[in-house]
């Protein structure tokens, strides 16, 4: 291990330290995230009282006669008390629930005419990690609906009965490149048994038969005498329990909301704790995402202020449920005439160019390093059309991975070579830099000896700090990897060899117990990278031995960190462990190469050629360098 490989592996890890002290929470906010909790337990307590004393108001009213999903069931039950208590929508309070399912090419959506929303998604080509449809949202507690003031009362759309449109069949169906419309109508009326036709809210559906994405539209129609005059908006929530899809839960790529300011970034919640935010801007689009899936609302104008929240429910009464998530906005009206509010759904994989496809950032939902632009720029213009294009031949994506290792590393070929032969001169000079060191061996003469170091390194051609700048250009490419191979769906329940799913870990035996920091599986990619990445660090010991003194700890250091990897990466993607046992036994093929192809006694002879060569003429700069130097020392001495 050289001297320049050490400055690398401590800026390194200066960085990582740096890192995770910086991404550390504040005070503040650990207080704000604490206060948060409380408000969520309160409220959650809260909802449990009411829940409680509805169900016995519920209990209470359907002694008489059992009525299916109906509102506020009281002993009388008649039209007047619900007029009362709903003004003109008091004849959709009560009906029986009915759904409508819909399915393209891609999806299959449950329509309920109760809140006429929809209440779930399947996705057609994908399977859970235990072989179950992948549903996106939990039908027995997702809700969507609008609320306003209608003369002083409050009504909330998802609690009343829309109407289809005429001769609906329950189920519908639309392929290609065809497109199917779809109506739920929350009409008004002040007589019962009577509607207005002219008077009513209407969620309006357009699906094509071979996109992720529909058109959902808003449309009011009539409403200006409905709605409270005073209002210039109504209130648009969307709450959903999202089920668990993944045998495993990804640290750096969990489930949590991603929503795109209006013309500017895209920001997301807390992946790991439960968050909150107040939103007092616009809004282009909210997206409940999971690690390969994502439920996006999307506003073709925008969304005015509102809330957002992710939580885990300490209860959630389902070994499926994975997170909560809900969302509050702002939508603007006018109640003048009829208005219409363009929105759209997506409901979908995280693929990257699905995504981009649409234009509005909803692939930077994906986590290949867009914090840092290095690390996107090499994963989407160089990692992920390489691997779109090798995995378009139908290979297995155990051997897509392989080529593209052989790939990357033949593009890093010559930074690999360049940093051997740097070391390959340093160790050539080591006996002359030891020559130099018994020379100036007090603590006083470092300078001198530097300075002849220096003098020894110009006139040899040699350059110190060659061999550490290339290691640190292939940083950038090895952290890139990290981000791309455990987000890349394409590797989603992908097998090979003994993996079963290159997504997530590959065990090949499952452990009685539970290690600290490690788990309680053992996963063979992990370990294979672990062993590959110490005899790595063993041979590079030995093929740099003599070459410079290491710090104290240094040797301990470098093998203390495979171990540490072979816990953090026990339980990570496969994928990512394969690609970096590959790229250890490739780099081992490539010292073995350099090891032949430089020939130390020929490098000696080219270095003592190069001592023998005039010095070069000094530029005015360095001149002026060195005249202020010379200049400082005089004014120290005098």
């Amino acid at each position: 291990m050289n001297k320049n490989s050490i400055i690398g592996f401590i800026l390194i890890a200066g960085i990582m330290i740096g890192y995770t002290y910086w991404m550390s929470p504040s005070e503040e906010e650990l207080a704000r995230q604490k206060f948060v909790a409380d408000s969520i337990a309160r409220v959650q307590k809260q909802n449990a009282i009411e829940l409680e004393k509805a169900n016995e108001i519920l209990e209470e009213s359907q002694a008489s006669e059992v009525v299916t999903n109906t509102i506020s069931q009281t002993a009388s039950d008649d039209f007047s008390e619900l007029q009362s208590k709903y003004d003109q929508f008091a004849n959709s309070a009560t009906g029986e629930e009915k759904l409508y399912i819909i399915e393209n090419d891609y999806v299959k959506l449950e329509i309920t005419n109760k809140g006429g929303y929809v209440k779930t998604v399947e996705l057609k080509d994908y399977q859970t990690y235990d072989s179950l449809p992948v549903i996106l949202l939990d039908p027995e507690t997702s809700k969507f609906g609008l609320s306003f003031f209608s003369n002083n009362r409050i009504i909330n759309t998802e609690n009343f009965y829309f109407t289809p449109g005429d001769n609906v069949s329950s189920n519908l169906k639309v392929s290609g490149s065809n497109t199917l419309t779809f109506s739920m109508r929350l009409y008004t009326g002040k007589e019962e048994g009577v509607v207005n036709k002219d008077s009513y809210i209407e969620y309006l559906y357009n699906i094509r038969g071979d996109d992720y994405m529909f058109d959902f539209t808003i449309n009011m129609v009539g409403m200006n005498n409905v709605i409270s005059a005073n209002s210039s908006f109504v209130d648009m929530s969307w709450y959903a329990d999202l089920r668990k899809q993944e045998k495993t839960v990804d640290q750096f790529n969990g489930s949590t909301i991603y929503y795109k300011f209006y013309q500017d970034e895209v920001d997301y919640m807390s992946e790991s704790d439960d968050d909150e935010e107040q939103i007092t801007t616009k809004l282009k689009w909210v997206s409940y995402k999971q690690r390969f899936f994502a439920s996006t609302i999307i506003a073709k104008n925008s969304f005015d202020n509102g809330n957002l929240e992710v939580f885990e429910k300490e209860n959630p009464g389902s070994d499926r449920y994975l997170k909560t998530m809900v969302s509050d906005f702002s939508l603007p009206v006018n109640l003048n005439g009829n208005t219409s509010i363009p929105l759209a759904f997506y409901f979908g994989p995280n693929k990257f160019y699905t995504l981009k496809a649409y234009d509005i950032d909803l692939e930077r939902q994906i986590p290949i390093g867009w914090g840092f632009f290095i690390l996107a720029w090499i994963n989407e213009y160089i990692v992920i059309p390489t691997f779109d294009w090798l995995g378009g031949y139908g290979w297995n994506y155990g051997i897509v991975i392989l080529v593209l290792t052989i790939m990357l590393k033949t593009l890093l070929f010559p930074i690999a070579y360049k940093t051997y032969y740097s070391s390959a001169k340093m160790r050539v000079l080591k006996p002359e830099i030891d020559e130099i060191s018994k020379k100036f061996p007090k603590k006083e003469d470092a300078m001198k000896k530097q300075q002849a170091v220096m003098a020894l390194y110009k006139k040899a051609g040699a350059n110190p700090a060659a061999g550490c700048v290339p290691m640190l250009l292939q940083m950038p490419i090895l952290f890139a990897m990290f981000r791309f191979f455990p987000a890349s769906i394409e590797l989603r329940q992908q097998p090979f060899l003994w993996a079963h799913d290159l997504s997530s870990y590959d065990s090949i035996a499952s452990l009685p117990f539970t290690i600290p920091f490690y788990g309680d599986h053992v996963s063979l990619f992990t370990l294979l990278m672990t062993i590959s990445t110490i005899l790595y660090t063993y041979l590079n010991n030995q093929m740099m031995s003599g070459q410079t003194n290491q710090m104290p700890g240094m040797k301990t250091m470098m093998y203390i960190m495979p171990v540490m990897f072979l816990g953090i990466f026990n339980g990570y993607a496969s994928g990512l462990s394969y690609y970096y046992f590959l790229a250890n036994v490739i780099t081992f093929g490539q010292m073995f190469v350099f090891r032949y192809a430089i020939n130390e006694d020929k490098l000696r002879a080219k270095i003592e050629q190069n001592k023998k060569k005039p010095p070069k003429k000094k530029s005015a700069f360095q001149k002026r360098l060195e005249e202020a130097a010379k200049q400082k020392g005089y004014n120290q001495k005098r």
